[in-house]
Order: C-alpha cells, then structure tokens, then sequence
C-alpha cells in the first residue's frame, strides 16, 4: 500500500487531518492521519493513491484553501489533484526538462515550479495558463517558494547559487554566489529577515536580505544536506543530511 523505493517528498494538509506523499515510483499518496480506536489492530494504514506521472514524483504542495495537491515530476509535468479518494487530476506540461520543486502563493491563486531547464515558472491555478518566467540560473533548479506576501521568490540550484526574485519587477534582483556546493534547498526565514540554504558542501547558511550578506555558516555534517525548514517561531532550524542526522 505504500510507495515501492524512496519517498521524495512530504507536505501536510493545511487542517493536518492528511499527509501526502510524492515517490520515486511516480506516485502521489494521501496519508489519513485520523486515529480509529476499530481499526486499532489493523497493521497497515492504505493510503489513496494517485496514479498518472510517468516518472519520479519530485515534490508535492497542498492548497493553502486545502482543495488541491499539486505534484512535479521528472515526466516534465505538474499535476493538480482533486483530494479525494478519485485521485482526479489535470496535467500542465510545464517545462522541457525534470520539474524538481513546486509550490503555492500564499493567497493559492499561483504555482510556482523550478526545473532541470534552468528556469523557475509562474501559472495561474484557476486557468492553469502560464504566467510568467525567471532566467538566469545556469543549472538545474532544486528548491524554490515564495516569501510571506507572495511579492518574492527565493531560489536555488546546481549553479551554486541562491537567487532573490520580484515577481512585479520580474527581475532577479540579488544573487548570493559565496557557495561551494550545489544546492539542494532554500527557505524564507518567517520574518522574511533572512534565506537559509543547504547543500552538497555539506552545510547551512543564513543570508541576510536586506544587508544581502552572509550572516551564518553551520558546517560539520558528513554528508550533503538535503532540505531544510525554520520553526514557526523562526528561534528553530532543522535541516536534514545524507549522514543519517537532523540537526
């Protein structure tokens, strides 16, 4: 009932009644979370499963509305899922190459994805029609979101860098290039002060957006770090490393 190898990605459902899953095997999971005191010996939860990406699930997002899952696939499609037990769902053939990150506005009206072609796109959900593109990357993008207000994109890559975005100005409009690894994930800090980042050279940085400097620097993992999240708080970071830790 659960995925056949590696799980890639992992998102909550805004009221936390779900959680979905996006694997290697190419498909999309929803998790009930619900505890039933009938089912108690029962020794195996089966998910919905979610069936159509011809390729490996790279990441999944929920709707901040909670109406829609969202999915990027190495297939070079996105799909929008209809959370329900149907698995229902429509295809926008996004890029020409992997979609490897995927996220909602916070008002849930735009998709963000970023892609092994080098750019990070911007759709509208309701129409599913493209809105906007951004340049400039010179590898592969992995990781990619938008600030608080939905105005800023932050991004990163296999070009080793960690790009600012404005969405009115559709313009990059800092780079912070002081890496030595490919990155794997980047994140706004909750007040929006800072981006953490993390990496193949096996450590975490914090940049400052307004004085766009390097602020910290965390290394002594004995792998790369894959993904990293603040607390709600912003007082917490929790990364996640090939050498089998969370720090």
């Amino acid at each position: 009932p659960a995925h056949k190898t590696a799980v890639c990605s992992l998102k909550f459902r805004p009221y936390m009644k779900h959680l979905v899953s996006g694997g290697v095997d190419g498909v999309v999971l929803m998790w009930s979370l619900f505890y039933r005191p009938n089912l108690a010996r029962q020794t195996q939860i089966r998910p919905y499963r979610f069936v159509g990406h011809q390729a490996e699930v790279c990441a999944v997002a929920v709707s901040p509305s909670d109406t829609l899952v969202a999915s990027a696939s190495k297939d070079k499609t996105v799909r929008l899922w209809i959370p329900t037990a149907e698995g229902k769902s429509t295809v926008i053939r996004a890029h020409s190459g992997a979609v490897r990150t995927i996220a909602f506005s916070p008002d849930g009206k735009c998709l963000l994805t970023g892609s092994d072609d080098k750019t990070i796109k911007v759709w509208d959900v309701e129409t599913e029609r493209f809105l906007l593109s951004f340049s400039g990357h010179l590898n592969w993008v992995r990781s990619a979101e938008f600030n608080g207000d939905g105005r800023l994109v932050v991004s990163g890559g296999d070009d080793k860098t960690v790009r600012l975005w404005d969405l009115e100005q559709h313009e990059c409009i800092h780079q912070f290039g002081d890496i030595i690894g490919m990155v794997n994930c980047c994140r706004f800090h909750p007040d929006e002060s800072c981006i953490g980042s993390c990496g193949e050279d096996r450590s975490v940085q914090i940049w400052d957006i307004r004085a766009k400097m390097l602020i910290q620097h965390y290394a002594g993992n004995a792998g790369a770090v894959r993904s990293l999240c603040f607390h709600p708080s912003g007082n917490f970071l929790l990364s996640t490393c090939d050498d089998a830790t969370l720090k």
